[in-house]
């Protein structure tokens, strides 16, 4: 049973089929250049599992029975740990309080309904109260947001920036916060519910109907079929409110986000904007010039709660933000919002999860996002690649499809909703995922995201009750066994680490520092994967090859998807990239930045360039021309 199923536009991306046969080159806009001088690394972690060396994991087990980590389980010397594999970012993910099934009533917490809860521990995005913090992550729940003002500080001294998400399509069913600023009111709270729509209502209705939970398939229960008295097939809500995916039964299906309910944005069940739309044009003014457009104008009373809660952790000192399903919501909406935190904090991250690659430019320039991921070209190539039945023919164009807008593309081979890179039903193995991460590091100016436990080849096994094998479950208590290795009774040094799991943090560890240290990777970028495909033998679509430079740095990046075959073949520069890095005829040394262990000689005579590479399965070449 597919547990999150996403609102997707799917596009058949056949134009990358075959090779190009120029070299083209991609730079980097001068705005850019100017403002990011180096590349930045986001280290998503799952806030809850972190800490957590409880091994127990039983399926559908309780806090009590599989444990929980705790935000003050990221100690300095774990933070620093973090830092030092050569992140920038921290995301805490499943901070704000959403649904839990632990009891929390003494602390005047609302018990949450099983039959509208995904799992034992919860979906992190189906949120409560979005003026707290999850009360499963703090030793003292009465001082929970203090223990997060604490990590943010935490965090700020070891040099790391603070990422947590935000949820605006949807919030939990039974919302209902506890810790208001003065002034603020819960989503809902003014709707006139005998009205389907009103601009000013933050929910749908159903007048009339009353909500009734799906009915579950596939043997499905909640809590596993546990006896418990709030889970009887009921949850009062009346009227019925349209579900976050956007069904509109009162009765909404198993495979619908019926844990949730979905904002109204202002905009009518036939599709009608009762609101303003930005002007012919304004998608190339600045966020000051945004946040002007909006001032003295009326807008929707869910934009403005929205606003104040991205404003309240701003202040508190969160750097940006993670905006979920962020396509689900009105464009016009992101001008406003996204506008008042750059007036608030002009080097916010925001980052914001979109799909559809014909609205990416759209949530860019007029959404005014700093990031989206880049998840249906990229991501779904690189990923066949390393299956075994994709070619990296198929990668250069995407590349060039989106070089307007690369570097605001973040790439990531990992996170919450995705398989494990090692789980069998991805590639079975964390080795094949180096190439991909080399490429994904690499080729563009854009951000890089790793999720915790990829550096250590975590398969995410375990069958913790609701959430699927093969991902690391985001809705029940447990534990990752990898981590738990590595945090060595919170030591955080790796102590019970396997070798092959050391060595593969030491290779993220050695390319991900690089990368925020290089120059030429926040420089430019020329394709030489196809002009070899037609001109050097033995050269073929399971390699792939292109240069990054800068005025002070110039990088050859070639990898190797095939996992059992060895290549040699003499790689050749285009003349054209030789006259753009301005290489004089004669012999250069080329040396590997990853290990130090390869180099070899480039070529140059008459315009032309050459070098001998050998390249073992898997392996990668980040290799400097001296």
């Amino acid at each position: 049973m597919n547990k999150r199923i996403k609102v997707l536009s799917f596009i058949v991306i056949t134009i990358f089929l075959g090779c190009k046969n120029e070299s083209k080159e991609i730079v980097k806009p001068e705005t850019i250049k100017s403002e990011m001088k180096k590349k930045e690394v986001v280290y998503q972690v799952f806030t809850r599992l972190f800490g957590n060396t409880n091994t127990n994991n039983k399926p559908w087990g309780t806090l009590k029975e599989n444990g929980v980590g705790k935000f003050n389980d990221f100690t300095d010397k774990a933070l620093s740990e973090i830092k030092d594999l050569g992140v920038t970012h921290i995301w805490y993910t499943g901070v704000p309080h959403h649904n839990v099934i632990t009891d929390y009533t003494k602390y005047g917490i609302s018990s949450d309904d099983p039959d509208i809860v995904k799992g034992r521990a919860g979906s992190p995005y189906a949120v409560k109260d979005y003026y707290n913090v999850n009360p499963d992550l703090a030793e003292n729940v009465d001082n929970r947001l203090e223990e997060f003002d604490a990590l943010i500080e935490r965090s700020h001294k070891a040099g790391l920036k603070v990422i947590i998400d935000i949820v605006p399509n949807h919030v939990a069913r039974n919302y209902q916060s506890l810790t208001n600023p003065e002034g603020t009111s819960d989503f809902g709270a003014e709707d006139d519910k005998t009205k389907t729509y009103h601009v000013n209502n933050n929910f749908y209705y159903n007048p009339g109907e009353a909500f009734k939970i799906p009915d579950w398939k596939n043997g499905y229960q909640p809590l596993g079929g546990e006896n418990h008295p709030m889970a009887d097939g009921k949850f009062e809500e009346v009227p019925a409110k349209w579900t976050g995916n956007g069904s509109r039964a009162s009765q909404p299906d198993v495979n619908d986000w019926y844990e949730t309910v979905k904002v109204n944005y202002g905009v009518s069940p036939d599709g009608k904007k009762d609101f303003d739309e930005l002007p012919e044009g304004f998608d190339t003014e600045d966020y000051k010039k945004h946040f002007e457009f909006w001032q003295e104008k009326t807008v929707p009373s869910s934009w403005i709660k929205f606003k104040d809660i991205a404003l309240y952790w701003t202040a508190k000192g969160v750097d940006g933000f993670r905006f979920d399903m962020a396509e689900m919501v009105p464009v016009e909406f992101w001008s406003y919002m996204n506008s008042h935190i750059k007036m608030k904090n002009s080097n916010a991250f925001l980052l914001a999860e979109v799909y559809n690659p014909s609205l990416y430019r759209d949530y860019i320039k007029k959404g005014k996002m700093d990031y989206l991921y880049d998840k249906v070209q990229l991501y779904d190539t690189l990923k066949h690649v390393m299956q075994g039945h994709g070619k990296t023919d198929n990668i250069p164009p995407i590349l060039d499809d989106l070089s307007d807008i690369e570097h605001h593309m973040l790439h990531f081979l990992e996170n919450h909703d995705e398989q494990r890179i090692a789980s069998p039903d991805f590639a079975g193995s964390a080795e094949k995922g180096k190439p991909a991460m080399v490429v994904s590091a690499t080729s563009t100016t854009a951000p890089t995201m790793i999720y915790f436990g990829q550096e250590f080849g975590e398969p995410g096994e375990e069958d913790l009750g609701f959430g699927d094998p093969t991902r690391t479950s985001i809705f029940d208590y447990g534990s990752v066994p990898s981590l738990v290795r590595w945090v060595n009774n919170k030591t955080f040094d790796g102590g019970q680490s396997t070798t092959k799991e050391k060595q593969l943090r030491d290779f993220y560890k050695r390319l991900l520092n690089f990368t925020i240290n290089s120059s030429a990777l926040a420089g430019n970028y020329q394709d030489i994967h196809a002009y070899n495909q037609q001109n050097t033998e033995w050269y073929n679509d399971k390699v792939l090859s292109f240069v990054r430079w800068s005025d002070d740095e110039q990088l050859i990046i070639i990898s190797n998807f095939n996992a059992n075959n060895t290549y040699g073949f003499e790689l050749q520069l285009p003349e054209d990239l030789v006259a753009k890095l301005k290489l004089q005829d004669g012999e250069y040394e080329i040396k590997d930045q990853l290990y130090n262990a390869y180099s070899s000689t480039l070529n140059v005579e008459n315009g032309e360039a050459q070098v001998r590479i050998d390249i073992k399965p898997l392996e990668s070449f980040i290799l400097k021309i001296k």
